[in-house]
């Protein structure tokens, strides 16, 4: 089975984790603090915060930017759950914007008509390894007094107009999970300039510890190991080689699974630097399922994100909250399936992609 994604993990990964295990610092310490200093910088941003997963650095980073009871943060219906889970934790309601059918990223046009005098932030997410569309929802951030928010978790070194993503908003967010373009097993990562709002982040996610055993607010404990900073510091200096082998896996998928009529290819807008956390296409909505039933009998592990849009889930109907429709993501999500793009992938795996895909039918 040709897998939906393989962590690529080495002997210099190993060893380092070993190195960790060996000096007996296993908890947060200074491999914490230097994966700080290089995955901000390698961002672009002047403070970074580890922490234990990607959905508590969401967690934490919004209770730093100030998000609380009563506030509305207009996200995206399209994407994993965590993003708005991390705002019901904060004892705020998500409110979710449309799509753009093409890109998959939440549409600017979509947030305008979801902004009310409650609404505190746009919590955008970059789904896929595609930058959104940020310039026109930061011009809405700014024109209304909105914090401006990344969720970063498929997109390490994503660019918009040769800037990388993080760095657009007021806090950005970074996942870690084995799945992602680099990992650290489980881990995350907020990202901000704002010194006071990483001071806040830092102490949230330490116990709320100001100095050892001085509490002073409510905290977690959501920190980073050691072991997995030490294996993130490895996975950043191949981080831009990763992301170049998943970028020559997309060309050449797309480029010889063009032309196939019932197939909706993925599609990277200008200033846009996609990094191919997923190579996500569309088929009719007749014929998805049976057609990743297909995928995953002929040895391709094909994976369907997201096949219910969150503002329809169970769990959120089972708290009655009811949400206004998002028919584009509703649609969207009836009609995509991701084929593998990772790293790992051979030529042979990657022809043998491309010729089960063109027998289908």
């Amino acid at each position: 089975m040709i897998g939906i994604a393989k962590p690529l993990i080495e002997e210099d990964e190993i060893e380092a984790v070993v190195g960790v295990l060996r000096s007996g610092n296993l908890t947060q310490g200074e491999k914490a603090k230097e994966f700080e200093v290089q995955f901000s910088s390698y961002i672009g941003a002047s403070h970074g915060v580890a922490c234990s997963s990607g959905t508590s650095a969401l967690q934490v980073g919004l209770e730093a930017a100030g998000i609380g009871t009563g506030d509305e943060v207009i996200t995206t219906p399209f994407t994993f759950i965590a993003t708005s889970n991390a705002i019901l934790y904060n004892r705020a309601m998500p409110v979710f914007a449309d799509i753009d059918a093409e890109t998959f990223n939440i549409d600017p046009a979509s947030i305008k008509k979801r902004l009310t005098r409650k609404t505190k932030a746009v919590l955008v997410v970059h789904l896929y390894g595609l930058p959104c569309d940020i310039e026109p929802v930061k011009e809405i951030c700014d024109q209304n007094g909105l914090l401006l928010i990344e969720d970063c978790a498929q997109a390490h070194g994503a660019e918009y107009d040769a800037r990388k993503t993080g760095t657009f908003g007021e806090l950005s967010t970074f996942s870690f999970y084995a799945t992602k373009n680099m990992t650290t097993g489980e881990g995350g990562m907020i990202l901000t300039d704002d010194g006071e709002m990483a001071l806040k982040a830092r102490t949230i996610a330490n116990q709320g510890q100001a100095g050892r055993y001085e509490h002073v607010m409510i905290g977690y404990n959501y920190r980073m190991t050691d072991m997995q900073a030490a294996l993130g510091l490895v996975q950043l200096k191949k981080l831009s080689m990763l992301n170049e082998a998943r970028a020559r896996n997309a060309s050449f998928l797309s480029k010889n699974l063009e032309g196939i009529e019932w197939l909706n290819l993925p599609q990277v807008p200008p200033k846009m630097k996609h990094v191919w956390h997923q190579f996500t296409v569309k088929v009719p909505e007749k014929t998805r399922d049976g057609f990743v039933d297909y995928l995953n009998k002929n040895g391709i592990g094909a994976r369907i994100y997201y096949p219910t849009p969150v503002h329809l889930q169970p769990a959120y109907k089972s708290l009655g909250l009811r949400f206004d429709p998002c028919p584009v993501a509703e649609s969207v999500s009836k009609k995509v399936v991701s084929l593998p793009v990772h790293p790992g992938l051979s030529r042979e795996d990657l022809h043998k992609i491309v010729e089960t895909v063109k027998r289908y039918r």
